[in-house]
């Protein structure tokens, strides 16, 4: 049911594939990025408070989520200077389970450099940003410590580094990305060379998001054939996977509007199947993915996010001059 009438929809809205779309930079600055990257420093310093003033995680929990979700609108965004920030801010996939393993041996030893904010950032990746700090937060072999043990101070470190790399983001986007996308194809702009190459930076943002969302929010738990992988999923120990699909999937939505300067019919019939097709998960942490009929819903609501960049290559891509069959994680 859910298959048949989301291709209706997609086949409905075929003949507006090919309506003229002009790409907006000046909106995706304006509207999407700049206030995305402000609300995430926001987000990111409140939770440095909620943690300074109670490191206990029940106290933390909420700060802790109202950042993930602020960096859900803008964690798509991966070039200036998001490109290596994102790293340290989110690493993520970890199939290896570095962060955690890296967070059990500075716990272990009680390493110094848990200590202090400006010293923890020699730390591995892995286990500064969010996704160590929802370990912290939600593994029951980590968040079981008390206020005056060395895992709070630690925590509290870790949302120290975590407000200033926030901060930095912000102001590295304002000060210098963000003026050179601006005025793309100036005589003075050494990094857009044209305005059609900021365009295509942008919508190499976009569509490698969705590919995001498609390969790696549900390829991870998915795994291969007869093979799902329940602790893959994207912060399952929070019980919030199907929330950053759903934040990200939304946030690309509100871009693509942007850039193409308004609705696009079949895009936004795309991204309406995506949202049709997420209220039939029934488990917030894709643990159930193990169950067929919860496999099945999950492959499903996967094709639909693959719908969705074949919409955008064909509304908005073609329209900017980029060639059917663009792939924004291969550099097509």
């Amino acid at each position: 049911m859910r298959l048949s009438l989301a291709f209706g929809l997609f086949l409905a809205a075929t003949p507006a594939l090919t309506t003229p779309a002009l790409a907006d930079v000046e909106a995706v600055l304006d509207t999407h990025i700049l206030p995305g990257t402000a609300a995430f420093a926001e987000a990111a310093q409140a939770l440095e408070t909620s943690a300074a003033a109670d490191c206990r995680p029940e106290h933390v929990q909420p700060a802790w989520n109202a950042a993930m979700d602020a960096w859900m609108g803008i964690g798509h965004l991966r070039l200036g200077p998001q490109e290596q920030a994102a790293l340290t801010i989110a690493f993520w996939p970890d199939s290896r389970n570095s962060g955690r393993r890296t967070l059990a041996r500075v716990i272990e030893s009680e390493d110094p450099l848990g200590t202090d904010a400006e010293d923890f950032a020699q730390v591995s990746a892995a286990a500064r940003g969010l996704y160590a700090l929802e370990t912290m937060l939600y593994d029951p072999q980590f968040s079981g410590y008390a206020a005056d043990s060395y895992e709070c101070r630690l925590v509290q470190v870790m949302t120290e580094d975590l407000a200033e790399q926030a901060g930095d983001l912000d102001g590295a986007w304002r000060r210098k990305f963000a003026p050179e996308l601006r005025h793309a194809g100036e005589p003075d702009n050494a990094l857009f060379l044209s305005e059609a190459e900021a365009e295509r930076a942008l919508f190499t943002q976009l569509h490698g998001g969705v590919e995001f969302n498609a390969d790696q929010r549900l390829g991870q738990v998915l795994g291969t054939p007869g093979r799902p992988v329940p602790a893959r999923a994207e912060t399952w120990r929070s019980g919030r996977s199907l929330r950053n699909l759903t934040l990200s999937m939304e946030a690309l939505h509100r871009m693509a509007r942007a850039l193409a300067e308004g609705p696009v019919p079949a895009v936004d019939e795309a991204f309406d199947a995506v949202a049709y097709f997420a209220e039939g998960i029934e488990d917030p942490a894709f643990q159930d993915v193990t169950d067929p009929a919860a496999h099945v819903r999950l492959e499903s609501l996967q094709g639909q996010i693959r719908m969705v960049g074949d919409a955008l290559s064909l509304a908005i891509g073609e329209a900017m001059g980029i060639a059917p069959g663009f792939n924004a994680l291969d550099g097509d």
